[in-house]
């Protein structure tokens, strides 16, 4: 709705405002936005409601005076609300957050379809395996040795990944790929939208273990040692990923350079942004400008709001990504 950013009063005692910091209140306790909005709205105009953080039980409702919040405020603070479910609310007037200029917005909408993003060479196959392929494939690398890394856990197959080096040694074959993702590749072969499918090479396997709330920081895949296709299947769990291309900077193919790491908003130039949002079961194709130009990354969310509803991720998220 284009609300300003709006937070949690810090004291007891907070300043008249036309905005309210509503608790035990919002999708993730039952209650969506236009209901909490037609509820309010019996005190004067709601200008929006919007989540007030990622728990999904917390909203900020908005008028366009301060009577209608203090009214409001007044006769539901504390009170259980037959219209609510019942519940009792938690209300304090809320107070506009300073942001830095530049400081880009936490929230882009997800999209459910590649097309949506307008990213070329990016695509995405809901159910590309099946829950029991699923249920397969997890027992298959929970039967072989993890490596912990700071914050996940992983395993490599083909050719090992260094990442303090963000490249593979080649000289350093680990073997053929598992045989428990024979039916993967021969899928992938298929996969729609392969100009050259008969010359795909996929030889390196890396299977991430994601705990509940960790994600991955930007980046693009390093060009020397991976080039071509990468596939990523998404197993366990769901998740947001979001891609971000800067204005300044060209797509080089062909570069030789390792990794290419994301500046940050406060020293970089501006960029654009998409995001989509990665059901379990689901294959990610990256190719050409998608695969190139477009930084991507996972945002270390235990929550992710998709398109007004707030999907919980679960506790752990194993991703399959080919090369």
């Amino acid at each position: 709705m284009g609300l300003q950013r709006f937070g949690r009063p810090k004291g007891v005692e907070s300043k008249s405002s036309p905005n309210l910091f509503v608790a035990n209140c919002g999708p993730a306790v039952g209650l969506s936005h236009d209901t909490i909005a037609s509820v309010f709205s019996a005190f004067g105009e709601v200008k929006g409601v919007c989540s007030a953080d990622e728990s999904g039980a917390r909203v900020i409702v908005s008028y366009g005076d301060e009577s209608s919040a203090k009214a409001a405020l007044e006769a539901l603070d504390g009170q259980p609300c037959p219209d609510l479910g019942g519940r009792s609310l938690h209300i304090r007037y809320s107070v506009l957050q300073p942001t830095l200029q530049g400081k880009v917005n936490d929230s882009v909408p997800v999209s459910l379809v590649a097309l949506d993003l307008n990213i070329p060479g990016l695509y995405l196959l809901h159910d590309f395996v099946s829950p029991k392929e699923e249920e397969e494939l997890l027992a298959a690398v929970d039967d072989k040795p993890w490596k912990s890394l700071a914050k996940r856990r992983v395993q490599h197959y083909g050719y090992e990944f260094c990442y303090e080096t963000r490249n593979v040694n080649t000289r350093q074959h680990l073997g053929e790929l598992p045989s428990f993702v024979s039916p993967i590749l021969e899928r992938i072969s298929l996969f729609p939208n392969l100009d050259n499918h008969a010359n795909i090479v996929l030889d390196q396997l890396t299977v991430n273990e994601y705990p509940l709330g960790v994600g991955l920081s930007p980046h693009i895949d390093t060009h020397s040692a991976f080039e071509g296709f990468i596939f990523s299947l998404s197993l366990a769990g769901p998740c947001i990923m979001e891609f971000r291309r800067y204005t300044e900077g060209t797509w080089l193919p062909n570069t030789s350079s390792t990794s290419t790491k994301v500046q940050t908003p406060e020293n970089g130039p501006n960029f654009l942004r998409r995001a989509i949002y990665l059901p379990p079961r689901s294959m990610l194709l990256l190719s050409g400008e998608a695969r190139y130009a477009w930084h991507h990354y996972i945002p270390h969310h235990k929550i992710d709001l998709v398109k007004d509803s707030i999907v919980r991720r679960g506790p752990r998220r194993v991703s399959f990504t080919f090369r």
